[in-house]
């Protein structure tokens, strides 16, 4: 390893990055809010609805976002916006009905909205600081992993606090300690980190009218509309369905001939938080060799419409197989959705790369987030809606059916040499 970059990685900075990064990810309650709502009384449509409150409320706080880390710097935004991570926490604790989950979906939400990239940008300032850019990837990539290690031993740890605990909701008490470390943390960075503070570069009003000209431009071209549609939708699909993945977990936890505890709950963690452990050490592993996958193939377009495709059939053979009773089978093929997305998302850029100008990457990028989001604000309450009326696996089965049925709209074409 070069001395410079060896130098780096010993330094107290690195450390608080990658600090940063694990604690952010210890989000105990994931493997199991959907458990929690469904215990709290929330029908699958409730629970489609407060996905979609949050995809939206992201979408909306986006812009605003970037003005308020202009006005008060990084290390103040981060710090609100885990203000707003800890209060929901707080809500969803103490709320007993869906107006309570709503307003702690949306505090959640601006929480996510105001750290999303605000961080990152934060690392490639010290990087620059130092006159060290040529090591952002290895810099960056490194921190990265110290996220997805929280998020590994996040399952694992949430499994252990709900079978201790025996209810699902202290998940969301024992999450408020590691984000209030977190927010202590920030709020140690050197103040250099925050940027230019005061100075917006652009008036608000510019900025929406910057992002409805970048969606202007997007519909401008067929090729493009599919191309940012097709990644759009399996990442909206994802984000829609990938939570049902704990009632199914569940109900395998229950069949299964050995009991470790006489409660549901306490028998369920251990399921599910072994089992995403075990996903999210996949994920990673799928994220690292999605370059190698796509360098397999001359052009982007035949490995994104095959894993699109895969991803709903998956989707659609694993309702099929739930709806029949084999949990087993319906889990393993269920995991093909989220190994699919780690493995498609960087195929997806490298696509929309080839079809635009470098220049308009950015702003592209920024159409395909709020395109997902809009797609998974519709996608989310009637993939619950299908599952009240027809039951979990059969109403999975048929929203990827009707998505099948619709992919020649956001099937890609091959590329031109030319383009």
């Amino acid at each position: 390893m070069d001395k410079t970059i060896k130098a780096l990685f010993s330094e107290r900075q690195y450390a608080k990055f990658s600090a940063y990064g694990f604690l952010k990810n210890l989000r105990f309650f994931e493997p199991f809010l959907v458990l929690f709502l469904i215990e709290k009384g929330q029908s699958y449509t409730d629970i489609g609805l407060l996905i979609g409150i949050r995809e939206i409320t992201v979408m909306l706080s986006e812009i605003p976002s970037g003005f308020i880390a202009d006005a008060l710097g990084r290390r103040r935004t981060l710090a609100a916006s885990f203000g707003f991570y800890i209060a929901s926490f707080v809500l969803f604790y103490f709320s007993l009905h869906f107006i309570g989950f709503a307003v702690a979906m949306l505090f959640f939400a601006v929480g996510d909205a105001f750290r999303t990239g605000v961080h990152k940008a934060m690392i490639f300032e010290y990087l620059k600081h130092h006159n060290l850019q040529q090591h952002k990837t290895e810099y960056y990539g490194r921190t990265r992993a110290w996220s997805q290690m929280g998020t590994a031993v996040s399952s694992l740890l949430a499994g252990i606090f709900v079978v201790f605990s025996g209810e699902y909701k202290f998940i969301f008490l024992f999450s408020i300690i590691p984000y209030i470390a977190d927010l202590l943390l920030i709020l140690s960075y050197p103040k250099w980190l925050d940027g230019t503070v005061g100075k917006q570069k652009t008036s608000l009003t510019n900025k929406i009218k910057e992002v409805w000209k970048a969606f202007e431009l997007s519909f401008k071209s067929w090729t493009m509309v599919k191309g940012l549609s097709n990644n759009a939708v399996h990442s909206a699909f994802y984000a829609s369905v990938k939570d049902y993945l704990q009632p199914i977990l569940k109900t395998l936890a229950l069949a299964l001939p050995i009991q470790f505890f006489e409660q549901d709950a306490k028998q369920g963690a251990i399921v599910v938080g072994s089992t995403y452990f075990l996903i999210y050490l996949g994920t990673s592993f799928m994220s690292r060799r999605s370059g190698n996958f796509a360098k397999r193939f001359q052009q982007p377009a035949f490995p994104l419409n095959l894993t699109l495709l895969v991803g709903l059939s998956a989707g659609l053979v694993s309702g099929l197989f739930y709806h029949l009773g084999y949990t087993a089978l319906a889990i393993l093929v269920f995991v093909l959705i989220l190994f699919n997305e780690n493995l498609r998302k960087p195929i997806g850029i490298a696509y929309i790369a080839d079809i635009t100008d470098q220049k308009a990457m950015a702003t592209l990028l920024s159409v395909e987030s709020q395109l997902k989001a809009l797609f998974a604000a519709l996608f989310a309450p009637m993939i619950g809606f299908l599952a009240d009326r027809f039951g979990l696996g059969q109403g999975i089965m048929l929203f990827c059916a009707g998505l099948l049925l619709l992919s020649p709209l956001y099937l890609v074409k091959r590329l031109k040499a030319n383009n």
